[in-house]
């Protein structure tokens, strides 16, 4: 599986059960490319960052072939699918590659995303499952039946640090301005919802992990630890005021906190304590399993 985001590309190599029951990881790497830089106000992939993205996919494949896989699938989300050349990308990637990508809609991402996060959990009904992304934020509210109600909002740490974070540290008013567009964004969405408060909530992808890598203090990173740890909403209040009060160049050496993820992670922690007032959370369950995870099931059956 190759998730081709906003923010990251990423790479999981799995033996799955031929039921799609369970999943083995043999190999998982994760590297940030930034693919949506300046999607938001160009509307384009740049040139610079399609490259940076097919070098790294042309080292995932070296990977992958050695493990001679069944299956390869290659999946896009919100920059491909935002960017007017989204279609010439994913042509470059079967004409360079021989890899056919598509674009997920908005519903399928949700499906698999959800499935991916519960899919060693028992499911509980009215559990909250969030994927904060480069481009988007997936908000996905399911139980034993599934998923029963999911949404695609507009909000990701690319585009919205690019939209309002322009000071380095971030100005106050800056922040303010972020927090109040998110705010808006993610109570509608709740409002749209209508539904009782989640019983629990599971935060996925690049924000939510590194948040619990710099609360654990890890260096190098350790998915183990990661995977089930709690991030509380004060703990969280608390990382948001040191983390934007630091220059870039400072953030950079944040123990857990990876380098490429620096200028973007302020955005990201501003969108997850959004999310989680919203929703009347004062702790979320981090999950490393995400929609790689629910891709893959999914592949094999």
């Amino acid at each position: 599986m190759i998730d081709i985001g906003t923010n990251s590309t990423r790479l999981l190599v799995a033996e799955v059960a031929a039921d799609g029951s369970s999943l083995s990881e043999i190999v998982r790497d994760s590297r940030v490319t930034r693919l949506g830089r300046g999607v938001d106000s160009s509307g384009q992939l740049a040139t610079e960052a399609i490259d940076q993205v097919c070098t790294t996919i042309a080292d995932y494949l070296v990977t992958v072939a050695a493990h001679e896989p069944e299956v390869t699938v290659a999946l896009a989300t919100s920059a491909v699918r935002d960017a007017s050349n989204g279609d010439a990308f994913l042509a470059e990637l079967r004409e360079r590659f021989a890899l056919n990508g598509r674009v997920l809609a908005g519903a399928e991402e949700a499906q698999l995303t959800y499935r991916g996060a519960t899919c060693r959990r028992p499911a509980v009904e009215g559990t909250l499952v969030f994927d904060i992304g480069g481009g988007s934020t997936e908000l996905i509210v399911g139980g034993a039946a599934g998923v029963g109600f999911h949404e695609s909002l507009q909000l990701g740490v690319v585009r919205h640090s690019e939209r309002f974070l322009i000071a380095d540290p971030p100005a106050s008013d800056e922040l303010e301005a972020l927090a109040d567009s998110i705010r808006a964004e993610v109570t509608a969405c709740r409002g749209r919802y209508g539904g009782p408060s989640p019983s629990s909530a599971i935060a996925v992808a690049g924000t939510p992990t590194t948040l619990a890598a710099i609360e654990l203090d890890l260096e190098p990173y350790d998915p183990g630890a990661v995977e089930g740890h709690v991030l509380e909403l004060a703990g969280l209040q608390r990382q948001l005021g040191r983390l934007a009060s630091m220059p870039l160049a400072e953030r950079r050496k944040v123990r857990g906190l990876q380098p490429g993820r620096a200028a973007t992670i302020v955005c990201g922690i501003v969108i997850l304590i959004g999310t989680m007032r919203a929703f009347g959370l004062e702790r979320v369950t981090v999950s490393e399993r995400d929609i790689l995870w629910g891709a893959a099931l999914a592949a094999a059956t």
